[in-house]
């Protein structure tokens, strides 16, 4: 039995969650507004980022080694991997090393971007390592969709300076922006959407949105990828009462089908969080992107 199991019981499922910091706080967030039943082991490998300037072997390794434990020592029956570099680099790596369904959050983004655009034309914003994959371009492409993608590398150090809501950060936004859309008209594109490729720019999603072109939609990647994790967990197949193919009968009965009365309050999730290094600041900076406090992160070492 996993530590996890051992001591919260095996009633209740547990979802992991990674990322290569605590951006990816933000896709926890979603994820317990819409499984509240479910209980959350989230994993920031904060001694090993960022991702993006490692090699893709690397990268690799270190997200299957954060997967690895997130299933075996923690439990988890599902993970959410809330790191777009991961996602780009090494889900394929981290489907092959764990025994359990995985969800990235390129996919959903994607999917989520094909059914908000009507022209077919859309933008990505992401860090530098994301947009050189061209994985949101590869993943646009295969649903029809022209995507223009842009690196943002002043975004994520504003937000962890807690910049959010601050004249500077508005008008880098409105620069980066203003470039993109310069380079969609000189491409002949018509972009109506705009996808918010990184895990911390929800963060500043209403600055975001105040310099958008007037009816583009702004699709925040977090949002799709836990809508999609609640899909799964909680859509049975047609004809039959099972949940999703890749998930146990048991775990989407855990998870979603034991609802509260509709006039009653939501239980809180159970969250534990842990981190590689820096735990103090993971206390600090997480709970801008929770919504709520971390609680006790849990140090733990993955190796090298």
């Amino acid at each position: 039995m996993s530590k996890l199991g051992s001591k919260m019981g095996t009633t209740t499922s547990t979802i992991g969650v990674f990322d290569s910091g605590f951006g990816g706080l933000t896709v926890l967030r979603a994820l317990v507004a819409r499984l509240p039943q479910a209980r959350f082991a989230f994993l920031g490998d904060t001694a090993r980022l960022p991702y993006g300037s490692k090699s893709r072997r690397t990268i690799a390794r270190y997200a299957v080694q954060s997967a690895q434990f997130l299933v075996r020592e923690q439990g988890a029956e599902f993970l959410v991997i809330a790191c777009n570099t991961a996602s780009a680099l090494a889900l394929d790596a981290i489907q092959d090393a764990v025994p359990v369904p995985v969800l990235g959050v390129i996919e959903p983004g994607a999917d989520a971007a094909r059914a908000a655009s009507r022209t077919g034309d859309v933008l990505v914003i992401a860090t530098g390592a994301t947009v050189e994959s061209h994985a949101y371009a590869a993943a646009c492409r295969a649903r029809g969709l022209r995507a223009l993608e842009m690196a943002c590398p002043l975004l994520v150090p504003l937000v962890e300076e807690g910049w959010t809501d601050h004249p500077v950060t508005a008008e880098v936004i409105r620069i980066y922006l203003n470039e993109l859309n310069a380079e969609a008209a000189a491409q002949g594109m018509n972009p109506d959407a705009l996808v918010l490729g990184c895990t911390h720019y929800p963060l500043l999603r209403p600055l975001i949105e105040r310099s958008v072109p007037a009816g583009m939609r702004v699709i925040d990647s977090a949002e799709a990828a836990a809508e999609a994790a609640a899909l799964l967990c909680n859509t049975p197949r047609p004809g039959d009462e099972a949940p999703c193919p890749i998930l146990s009968a048991s775990f989407a009965e855990r998870v979603g089908n034991d609802k509260p009365p509709a006039n009653a309050n939501p239980p809180l999730a159970e969250i534990r969080c842990f981190a590689t290094d820096s735990v103090e600041k993971f206390e600090r900076l997480g709970s801008r992107f929770l919504n709520q406090p971390t609680g006790k992160v849990e140090l733990i070492d993955l190796g090298g």
